[in-house]
């Protein structure tokens, strides 16, 4: 469907008020796997977007797929619990490899290329997210401690996008492996964000009947999880968001395969997807 000049107008004019309404305001962004590369353009170019209308972005990804696939390359079996990947020290360095090395320069690139600047990191740096073992049976498996802000908000200060990589330190000196959705959670809390927004490959969570739950409030939430109504990957996705609640106004799961599916989340009424609410 081709829009004639006059709609195009009103497209822009409608998405007035939101782009009012999230001035200045920062914006947490989990993107990676399968749900950025069923539409990796259109979806940094809608970062690039969100930059240029004066909003601050921040994207937090993860790797799992092309971790999965570096792992099965070097013989190592990929093992999963609730969701979460157990890493052993092998493991551990395929992430790092994958994810500092491989997925956040892709992902920096592109929006280079796309008009943005961004910077990418990892939360060594800095460092940004400090960690601790999740339990003794997940291996280098992290849990965020603390979130230093700094050096997220410098870049921000200074026009940067910044892409960050779901790694965190530990106390010990360690690297560890952290969900990507947690750490985008974690950072969305630290610093104040406006919205905390996860890209995945399904429409959203999913109720009883099969249908996607467009709104959902955090008691909601945290029953469809105790219940198992929600399970494997959805379950640290609900999580984070209901962690974030606790000073993020918004939290959304979205379907990040839907083309510009980001601004039809945050420049639409209807927007798609499933929004949690306090």
């Amino acid at each position: 469907m081709t829009l004639t000049v006059e709609e195009r107008a009103k497209v822009l004019v409608e998405a007035l008020p939101y782009i009012k309404r999230f001035h200045g305001q920062i914006v947490v962004i989990k993107v990676g796997g399968n749900a950025i590369e069923k539409a990796k353009d259109q979806t940094l170019l809608d970062v690039v977007l969100l930059r240029y209308v004066g909003m601050q972005p921040v994207l937090v990804h993860g790797g799992g797929p092309e971790i999965t696939a570096m792992s099965e390359r070097l013989g190592l079996t990929a093992e999963f619990k609730n969701g979460l990947r157990i890493t052993d020290e092998k493991t551990m360095e395929v992430v790092k490899m994958v994810l500092t090395g491989k997925v956040s320069p892709e992902l920096v690139a592109s929006l280079n290329r796309l008009g943005g600047q961004a910077v990418g990191m990892s939360g060594e740096d800095g460092p940004s997210i400090i960690a601790e073992p999740l339990s003794a049976d997940m291996g280098f498996v992290g849990k965020v401690v603390q979130v230093n802000s700094e050096p997220i908000t410098a870049l921000l200060g200074r026009g940067y996008v910044p892409v960050i990589a779901s790694i965190g330190l530990g106390y010990d000196g360690h690297a560890y492996n952290i969900n990507a959705d947690t750490v985008a959670a974690e950072i969305a809390v630290a610093l104040g964000a406006a919205k905390l927004i996860l890209l995945t490959d399904v429409p959203g969570v999913q109720g009883a009947g099969g249908g996607v739950v467009a709104v959902m409030s955090k008691d909601d939430a945290q029953r469809r999880i105790e219940t198992g109504e929600v399970t494997g990957g959805m379950i640290p996705k609900l999580q984070a968001c209901l962690r974030s609640l606790d000073r993020v106004p918004l939290a959304h799961i979205i379907d990040g395969r839907v083309p510009h599916a980001l601004l039809l989340e945050l420049f639409t009424e209807a927007g798609i997807g499933t929004m949690v609410t306090p």
